[in-house]
């Protein structure tokens, strides 16, 4: 008789049922589509004073955060560099880009620039389209962008107007038929510099305390606007007192920094609490 070859069956090791509950748990974390946020920033230093705090906070919770930045601010938000001399708009653009640059790499967020100008910021339809283009690109679960008024700076306004138009675009169907719309992600207006006059009043206040250290890391990359690292500072211990007055005196939860935002669009919930 010839020899034979004998198969056997793959016998695999025994797994811990905590291993394999792990396991389950990975595959299905890979099957959700990542959350994702947008921030609007008129200028290239907005997103860090105003919104740092979220936009680290929420990358550590998992979300990918994208950041337009409208302008560089290299006329009217670049005081320190233009006193230095021998300067020219294209090099203050070169240094404020390197600034948020860097300032979006400590924070874990993506950024890029449209470099529309400022002082005046003006946009045009194609920058419209380009940015309900990024809209329908990133499918944000919730956008940041700046207050509807503000008397003292008008790009502001003007980039959160521009926001609102794209995201209301980049929602029609008969607009680039055949991509994916978006939903209606909430729009949460950032903190101006002096509220009272802009008429914002704050509806969220966010605990930002566990990542301050790495929202002033990005505040410091900010050379240009030395001048308000300081002011910030006092801004966010202001809005984390007012957080822990918010969750009653009764509560042993520990806020120092918070953010405040203006939502702009009604909650919609199943759940009042």
């Amino acid at each position: 008789m010839g020899n034979k070859t004998h198969y056997f069956p793959l016998i695999k090791p025994c797994q811990n049922p905590r291993q394999l509950k792990q396991q389950k748990k990975e595959k299905d974390m890979a099957m959700i589509p990542q959350k994702t946020a947008l921030v609007v920033s008129a200028h290239s230093a907005d997103f860090v004073w105003r919104a740092g705090g979220a936009i680290a906070l929420h990358v550590e919770q998992g979300y990918q955060v994208h950041i337009v930045c409208l302008s560089y601010g290299e006329r009217g938000e670049s005081a320190k560099l233009w006193r230095k001399g021998d300067m020219t708009e294209e090099r203050v653009k070169a240094s404020r880009h390197t600034e948020a640059q860097a300032a979006a790499n400590v924070l874990g967020a993506s950024i890029e620039f449209f470099d529309m100008g400022d002082y005046p910021l003006r946009a045009d339809k194609e920058s419209l389209f380009r940015l309900a283009d990024v809209f329908r690109r990133i499918q944000p679960h919730f956008v940041l962008t700046h207050s509807l008024a503000d008397p003292y700076n008008y790009d502001h306004p003007l980039a959160a107007n521009l926001a609102q138009e794209a995201r209301i675009i980049a929602q029609a169907e008969g607009y680039r038929p055949g991509e994916a719309i978006i939903g209606a992600p909430p729009v949460y207006c950032f903190e101006p510099h002096q509220p009272e006059q802009c008429g914002w009043k704050p509806d969220v206040l966010l605990d930002i305390t566990s990542v301050w250290e790495k929202k002033y890391a990005a505040i410091q990359c900010m050379a240009g606007q030395e001048h308000l690292w300081e002011y910030y500072t006092r801004v966010a211990l202001q809005r984390g007192v007012q957080a822990k007055r918010n969750i009653g005196i009764a509560s042993t939860k520990t806020i120092i920094h918070g953010e405040g935002y203006q939502s702009l669009f009604p909650r919609v919930t199943e759940d009042l609490s």
